[in-house]
């Protein structure tokens, strides 16, 4: 619907006549007719100010003083404008890239929608509208970083979006090949050298480099230097890293409590990136877990989260408030297969996982401390207390255990001042230890309760104890008799050692 304007009376506004349509484009130019001057009206402020602004800009202008055109004088409004109108900035000249840019933006929606269409219109930029710019790969997907500890965030108050924003370029996904397929999981880069700490059952089996990603998306070429099946850990090096890696800072995993924040990075399911909150359910509880076809079980006292892992997430970071590591996430507890994370969670401290990575970075190997055990689960009463504990089945000749006096049938029921819940517990304990550390075991011993000073040994290398064939076997021999002359005895508890009895 249009409405027809009032005819204007003489002496009323001062526009006596229309606005004249603008010629269709691409004729030429017609010359405005001169409006006459009401002189006789009094203006308000506000046209005085509409007017004074309209002829202040036209005398500004760039074409004033043009070939054949005198220059107004400050104050005369040029002809053709309206004194009335709202004073608005010269509309700027009708440019093809702008209609341009409009029809490709059109093009390229429908790409998304329909997968093309976009080479239709790719013509339609000449030369001289293109705004080409030199442009690095390396810049995409980057974003600057807060610094850990990250400021204001705290265990009482923790901001996880800043914690997130501080260590996601220190976080990676990592993809192998192997004789049954792919696999991956997840690291976190430990230095600007370009080394990243990650699981051993994520990288063992690799076939070849692998394949890690930053969080930015760069896709580098990666040489696993150490694994070590006992902690399940493993450091893959870099093969070109470049000069801006950001390395992850390390918290120390002894002050970790119950209770506390934490945050778990990582490629679930091949979804990079992903972040998951939750807290500290445990700490020191003692896990087990064996890589399918692998000949030793890994024994740890995790730290046990609710933050929701799942398989690629192995080998992540698990970070405090402040945004240090304070562990290594590595496994879950499922009610099958298919059930994925039911908020049973466990990471390696990384206290243990920063000594066993600083061993695989210098010479490939990590060497464990030895106690010389074998170990079943019992419990033992002493004091009007019965308390579950590590009973020691045999004492290795010329161990650690053996000069400290130990003797089968002691029930190990603390590590210092950490309570032990069994052959398990102890196990995970002695792991976490290194060569050469001392401890004080409290034993119980005919009812009466002692405690016994122990100093760690070196484990003995497996390879030069049994040949590769025999390990991971059942303790029982063909009827041509064990290898190396040794008794089932002697065999069963090396089995014992070997899979985290001592």
């Amino acid at each position: 619907m249009t409405t027809t304007p009032p005819s204007p009376q003489p002496g009323g506004h001062p526009q006596e006549h229309p606005t004249q349509p603008l010629p269709p484009h691409g004729s030429a130019s017609v010359a405005a007719e001169p409006r006459p001057q009401d002189t006789t009206a009094r203006l308000t402020p506000a046209q005085e100010w509409a007017r004074y602004e309209s002829a202040h800009r036209a005398a500004r202008g760039p074409g004033d003083g043009g070939a054949g055109v005198p220059p107004r004088a400050p104050g005369q409004v040029p002809p053709g404008s309206d004194p009335w109108a709202t004073p608005a900035a010269p509309a700027p000249a009708p440019q093809k890239r702008s209609r341009a840019w409009l029809w490709i933006t059109s093009a390229a929606v429908a790409g998304l929608l329909v997968g093309g269409g976009s080479v239709a219109v790719s013509g339609v930029l000449d030369d001289a509208d293109r705004a080409d710019r030199a442009a690095s790969l390396s810049d995409v997907g980057r974003s600057g970083n807060d610094e850990v500890p990250v400021s204001g965030s705290s265990a009482e108050d923790p901001d996880w979006r800043a914690v997130a924003a501080a260590v996601q370029a220190s976080v990676v996904a990592i993809q192998v090949q192997t004789q049954s397929g792919g696999g991956q999981g997840s690291g976190v880069i430990i230095d600007d050298a370009g080394h990243v700490l990650t699981n051993n059952h994520v990288v063992s089996g690799a076939q070849g480099n692998v394949q890690v990603t930053l969080t930015d998306g760069r896709i580098l070429e990666g040489e696993v230097v150490g694994t070590d099946a006992s902690t399940d850990l493993a450091v893959v090096e870099l093969i070109d890293p470049p000069d801006d890696l950001q390395a992850a800072a390390f918290g120390d995993s002894d002050d970790v409590t119950v209770g506390d924040p934490v945050m778990a990075v990582g490629n679930p399911l091949g979804l990079a990136n992903t972040v998951t909150t939750g807290i500290v359910s445990a700490v020191d509880r003692p896990v087990s877990t064996q890589e399918d076809g692998g000949t030793e079980t890994a024994v740890t006292n995790a730290i046990q989260i609710d933050a929701a892992i799942n398989p690629g997430n192995s080998g992540g970071p698990l970070f405090d408030a402040t945004g240090q590591v304070i562990g290594i996430t590595s496994s879950i507890a499922t009610l099958s297969a298919q059930s994925g994370s039911i908020g049973l969670g466990f990471a390696i401290p990384s206290n243990q996982a920063r000594s066993v990575a600083a061993q695989l970075m210098d010479d490939g190997v990590a060497e464990h401390a030895f106690l010389g055990v074998s170990l079943s689960d019992g419990t033992a009463t002493a004091d009007g207390v019965t308390r579950r504990g590590a009973v020691v089945e045999s004492v290795t000749e010329g161990s650690p255990a053996a000069e400290a006096g130990l003797r089968a049938g002691d029930v190990i029921v603390a590590v210092g001042d950490d309570p032990v819940g069994g052959a398990e517990s102890l196990t995970a304990f002695v792991r976490a230890m290194s060569s050469g550390d001392e401890a004080t075991l409290t034993v119980v011993r005919d009812g009466q309760t002692i405690e016994v000073d122990v100093t760690l040994a070196t484990r003995p290398d497996a390879g030069d104890q049994l040949p590769q064939q025999d390990q991971g076997g059942q303790g029982q021999g063909d009827q041509g008799g064990l290898p190396g002359g040794i008794t089932p005895e002697q065999l069963w508890e090396w089995l014992q050692q070997q899979q985290g009895r001592g």
